[in-house]
């Protein structure tokens, strides 16, 4: 799928390694409505900071991204780096600096590497097509295994409108945001209100639902870019149903590439959902889930093939939520393991057992104490996790 008014471009740059993509280049022919969610994390890299101060405008032309080294904790001499970047594109490409959006993901408390942009953004902007999406999704990969793309069209008033979207993902993964870069394109016309609605109920229903590890980086955002090639009507607050179209296009987007990164979690064996059900109030029935896939000994015990009730009936205990343990029924998969708060015998537990020697698993918590539900997406912890981490920097 191509969007029309959008081109890409990736080099190798020689960033932090030799004979891998590392710097990308995402451009629109003409400004595009310009939304974006960033890290809650207190400790925010260079490029977080400066496009937050460039987005409240609401329009961006380009995004330049690098991996490789994440130009935070890098003081006054990471941002004026930043600054050089997008200097030296704005020349190249003829737009405003503060059109364009920049991000990184790499190694923390590293200067950037200066000289490898120098040299690198003229041959990104010469190699600037229509087909190059892919090769921007893989420069952005650092612990990834796979590259993670995902795209979708819907109709709104006779226009069809196009969708794409790229993340990196795979450590240091936790709501609020996770530590990742997602970018989306779209061709729809709407205006920024509405832009920004949806992207914050879509990220909220996505990215914020899935944990790897329980980090939050320093580098997190997702960026979507508008720009209004389809012309269909504008989508603005007299057009909330075409919106909504918009979001639920927009959310499944977003959604694919949620699912890519937990799947991908570093050194992960399994991918788990944890789905909370029969609680007063759909917060809560999120703060369980969140608690239970966050929780170490629950994610060594899927990677154990465990079926350790126990240690999910603990991390629900301390999750702030009040519930009556006494209700609660757990299943993993179709078998029933836990029933009014009380184990099934082993059984049960072997049954369980077999549910967790596959690779997707989803873990059923019925509070029986309301109507609200809620998911959380996670993964295992693995021996590799440990050892991806261990020399992370080396």
């Amino acid at each position: 799928m191509n969007i029309k008014g959008f081109s890409f471009s990736a080099i190798e740059s020689g960033i932090r390694y030799a004979n891998r993509l590392d710097l990308g280049l995402i451009y629109s022919d003409s400004p595009c409505v310009t939304a974006g969610v960033f890290t809650t994390n207190q400790v925010k890299a260079a490029p977080v900071v400066l496009d937050k101060e460039r987005l409240k405008a609401g329009r961006a032309q380009a995004i330049l991204v690098n991996s490789g080294c994440a130009n935070a904790c890098t003081g006054e001499k990471g941002m004026e780096a930043a600054r050089q970047t997008s200097t030296m594109l704005a020349a190249q490409l003829n737009i405003p600096e503060a059109m364009i959006q920049l991000a990184s993901t790499g190694v923390i408390g590293e200067q950037l590497n200066l000289s490898a942009f120098e040299k690198g953004i003229p041959s990104l902007v010469e190699g600037l097509d229509s087909c190059s999406f892919e090769h921007v999704a893989k420069a952005i990969m650092t612990t990834d295994t796979i590259m993670k793309t995902a795209s979708t069209a819907v109709t709104i008033g006779s226009k069809q409108i196009k969708i794409m979207g790229m993340a990196k993902g795979a450590g240091m993964i936790m709501p609020n945001m996770a530590t990742m870069l997602a970018f989306v394109i779209t061709d729809a016309r709407i205006n920024f209100t509405e832009l920004h609605k949806s992207l914050v109920k879509g990220v909220e229903r996505t990215f914020n639902r899935i944990t790897v590890d329980g980090d939050t980086s320093t580098n997190d955002m997702v960026l979507v870019m508008a720009n209004g090639s389809a012309e269909n009507p504008w989508i603005d607050g007299d057009s909330e149903a075409d919106r909504q179209i918009f979001q639920k296009a927009l959310e499944l987007v977003l959604k694919e590439l949620a699912l890519q990164i937990v799947a991908d979690g570093e050194g992960a064996t399994k991918t788990i959902t944890v789905r909370v059900c029969g609680a007063k109030e759909e917060d809560q029935a999120v703060q369980i889930a969140r608690t239970v896939a966050t929780s170490s000994l629950v994610k060594t015990a899927f990677f154990g093939e465990d079926a350790n009730w126990g240690r999910i009936f603990a991390a629900m205990g301390r999750s702030g939520v009040k519930f009556s343990p006494n209700r609660v029924d757990i299943s993993f998969g179709d078998v029933v393991i836990v029933k009014s708060g009380l184990g099934l015998g082993k059984d049960a537990e072997a049954a369980a057992t077999m549910v967790l020697k596959e690779k997707k698993i989803t873990v059923s918590i019925e509070l029986n104490d309301g109507k609200a539900c809620a998911e959380v997406l996670t993964c295992d912890f693995s021996l590799d996790y440990v050892k991806i981490n261990a020399d992370y920097r080396s």
